[in-house]
């Protein structure tokens, strides 16, 4: 009986996975036509800056290698179907997974469900809008008449795409914590007591995550991820507080 239901496991799990290839590769077909614009995009909200040497010029975007225009279209039309289908093959998986629960779980995990979604997509808009336009404009600062920039279309797409994922992950943080707290691993006493070493960690990731090493761009990841931080340790005490009331 065992076996034949790690089978049947299996078998919804493989079903999940195809449907999110299909998904994935229907809504990167139904978007292909539009990553011109998607690019554009790109580039009017980072790289619309003037050239120090050329005032009347602005910063371009250049191919280095004949197939390299053809073959950054194509990644980014990845990471834009990647972007755009998370909420439903998160489901699909999600879905695939549940059944394996009791049903008083079931429903507790929607919601859970629904609040990874908020913070990946919160995450990944506040660094596009905000982190990843001061950290272009920063780094771009620093061209002067002896250098004057040449950005690869292909780097600066995986630049980009790069640092909008990292960022939709790590404000994934109150929830992996409320992960952690459930399986007993921590405690919102732990994490109280070790918060200095926290907030050296916050510091630390900030530094890698963000494009540029000024103070300014490294508060703009590092506050927010304090702040969900606190966020965590509120969830946790209130997973604790749950699980007390009904050991009691």
């Amino acid at each position: 009986m065992a076996r034949k239901n790690i089978f049947q496991f299996l078998e919804r799990l493989r079903k999940a996975l195809l449907q999110s290839i299909i998904i994935f590769l229907f809504i990167g077909a139904a978007i292909s036509p539009f990553s011109k614009h998607l690019l554009r995009y790109f580039y009017e909200m980072n790289l619309n800056v003037a050239i120090v040497a050329e005032p009347s010029s602005r910063v371009s975007l250049v191919a280095f290698t004949i197939p390299e225009a053809f073959f950054s279209l194509f990644k980014l039309t990845l990471f834009a179907s990647l972007f755009l289908s998370v909420p439903i093959i998160f489901y699909l998986l999600w879905k695939a997974l549940a059944p394996l629960l009791p049903l008083k779980k079931w429903r507790p995990t929607f919601p859970v469900f629904l609040a990874s979604l908020a913070l990946f997509y919160g995450g990944s808009l506040f660094c596009y809008f905000v982190t990843l336009p001061f950290g272009v404009q920063f780094l771009l600062g620093y061209q002067s008449a002896q250098i004057k920039p040449m950005i690869s279309v292909g780097k600066y797409i995986s630049f980009c795409c790069a640092f909008i994922f990292g960022f939709g992950l790590t404000f994934e943080l109150p929830l992996i914590l409320a992960l952690l707290s459930s399986f007993k691993v921590v405690s919102a006493a732990f994490l109280t007591r070790n918060r200095r070493y926290a907030i050296l960690i916050i510091a630390i990731a900030a530094a890698i995550i963000t494009p540029t090493p000024d103070v300014f761009n490294m508060a703009l990841m590092g506050v927010p991820l304090y702040f969900l931080f606190e966020a965590g340790v509120i969830t946790v005490k209130i997973i604790e507080r749950k699980r007390a009331r009904t050991e009691a």
